[in-house]
Order: C-alpha cells, then sequence, then structure tokens
C-alpha cells in the first residue's frame, strides 16, 4: 500500500508560443483544464504503476472538486481520506511553451487545510510506503514523517516546490527526492560540502544516513545511498509538455520500491515513466500506464 498525503488541484492550462517576459503579454493558442496537484498526480502515477494507492487531501466545495478527483476515482484510488474543509478546490494555473517549458503559479485552496490530525485519523502501518511533497502545510508534512518513522513505514519525501524551513526535516525521509534547482537551494540551506552536485548528495548521505535522489532533467537522474552512488541516463525524447513528469517520476518509484525493485532497476523504471510523461499534454492525462512503460523498458 502506497499512502499519499499531499495537495489536489484543477490544472488551468494555457499553451504559448514561448513563456512571457516580467510585464509582457503574449498570444495563447489553446487552453484547457485537467486534474492535478503534486499529491494527486503522484497518486495516480502510482495507481497507474499498479500498486494500492491511498489518498490523504482536500478539496473544496466547489464545481472543480469532482473534475480534480475524476481521474483518481476512475483509477480506483482510495479517496475516502479526502474531506471537504473550504469552499474553493485547489488551483495552478499553467504557461506551457511551445519548447514543453512551463512557469506555474498555485492558490492553495482547500489543501492549505490538510493537518497533522488527518494524518493521525489515517493511521499508518509497517507495511505502507508514504510519498509526500511541499504544496500542504509543512508541519502537516513533518508530522507525517515522524508518524511514518514511529510506525515503521517507509517515506519517501518530494522536496517540491523548495521551501526553506523544510530544510530542518528532510533527514527524517528515507528517500529525498529533489530536481536539480531544489537541490542545489537545499545543499546551501544544508550547508552542504562539495565542489559539484555528486560530492554534495554524498554528503547529505554522509550526514543523514539517508538516500538522495536528484532528478536531472536531459542529463537524466543520480542517486546517492548509504551503500552506492547511482548515475542513470535520460530516456531520449522530444517533449511536449513537462508538467508532471516529476510527479510521475516519483509516484513510480514509490512503487518500484513498494514492489521490492533494488533502487537503480526503481530508478530507471521512475525515469522511463517521466520520459513518457513528457510526450502528451497536461500532467494527470499524460502519467502513463504500467504497460506502456514495460513497452519502453
Amino acid at each position: 500500500m502506497i499512502t499519499i498525503i499531499g495537495s489536489i488541484n484543477l490544472d488551468l492550462i494555457a499553451r504559448v508560443e514561448r513563456l512571457p517576459a516580467p510585464g509582457e503579454t503574449i498570444p495563447g493558442s489553446g487552453f484547457s483544464t485537467a486534474p492535478g496537484g503534486k499529491g494527486a498526480n503522484q497518486a495516480l502515477a502510482a495507481r497507474r504503476a499498479g500498486a494500492q494507492v491511498r489518498m490523504i487531501g482536500a478539496v473544496g466545495a466547489d464545481s472543480f472538486a469532482d473534475q480534480a478527483l475524476a481521474l483518481l476515482r476512475e483509477a480506483g484510488v482510495d479517496l475516502s481520506r479526502v474531506k471537504k474543509p473550504s469552499p474553493l478546490t485547489g488551483v495552478a494555473m499553467i504557461l506551457v511553451g511551445a519548447d514543453g517549458e512551463n512557469v506555474i503559479a498555485v492558490i492553495p485552496g482547500a489543501n492549505a487545510d490538510v493537518a497533522e490530525e488527518d494524518v493521525e485519523a489515517a493511521g499508518l502501518s509497517r507495511d505502507e510506503f508514504v510519498l509526500l511533497q511541499h504544496e500542504v502545510p509543512l508541519p502537516t508534512i513533518e508530522a507525517a514523517l515522524r508518524n511514518a518513522r514511529a510506525a515503521g513505514a517507509v517515506s519517501l519525501l518530494n522536496a517540491a516546490p523548495f521551501q526553506p524551513q523544510a530544510a530542518d526535516f528532510l533527514s527524517m525521509a528515507d528517500y529525498l527526492v529533489v530536481n536539480e534547482t531544489e537541490f542545489d537551494l537545499y545543499a546551501q540551506s544544508l550547508g552542504l560540502e562539495g565542489s559539484d552536485r555528486e560530492q554534495r548528495a554524498r554528503a547529505y548521505t554522509a550526514r543523514t544516513g539517508r538516500t538522495i535522489v536528484v532528478t536531472l532533467g536531459g542529463d537524466g537522474v543520480m542517486a546517492a545511498a548509504p551503500d552506492r552512488f547511482l548515475r542513470l541516463p535520460a530516456f531520449p525524447i522530444t517533449p511536449v509538455d513537462t508538467v508532471g513528469a516529476g510527479d510521475t517520476f516519483c509516484g513510480y518509484l514509490a512503487a518500484a520500491l513498494s514492489d521490492g525493485l533494488l533502487l537503480e532497476a526503481a530508478l530507471r523504471r521512475a525515469a522511463a515513466a517521466g520520459a513518457l510523461a513528457c510526450l502528451k499534454p497536461g500532467a494527470q492525462p499524460a502519467i502513463p500506464f504500467r504497460s506502456d512503460v514495460d513497452s519502453r523498458l
């Protein structure tokens, strides 16, 4: 079982030829909506990877809520721990350029009401993998990490978006997953020594005894574990839309580890899934199914 504690949004997506500069207005070429939120994206990815998944989160009492939950419900994710404490469902406003790059603004809405008591009420167990992100309040994330440790569950923290206060509890996670930009910022906050990312990743593992995974975009992925250092190349693709690729990677990584795959094999599976997610527009609609990933591998 994988338990996701995180955000649920509706994505409002505008396609543009290029991302605008500050203060610039440019015409768009298309608009769509799609379910999103880092927590929900990762929950759907883990479910499409074949795992049993439950979601702890919140939506609003508005018309966006059903749209935001539609693909999770269709996939069979357990939504019994999703509450409606607020009138507003979280929203992400996304601009996607022709090269697949994006900029995103997130309005938390009900996600801000996901609380420590929600984690306590859910009850974590020894056979669970717990996957977390930073789009719900940080005290809730810290409490979830503490509860996972007490229960003997395996915790994975995707420390995104970057929040400097989170540096205080990153090492509570068994697996820390960040992209290259987030890693550079956390390395500075933590005072990690080293002249390059590999040395600083090794320094993190030496200090904490935990595993850190750093996604590097077109340069692949690297991971520092207590007993090894791994670097895997990226799968060659021409991206259509990179929204949700990182979340797909995280969900597939959690599912692969829960299946008992060793770290290198789990990273390779997650990287393949993340690459495939770049080949279609949108976050959740682009998440590949396990059969697609098997074919790519």
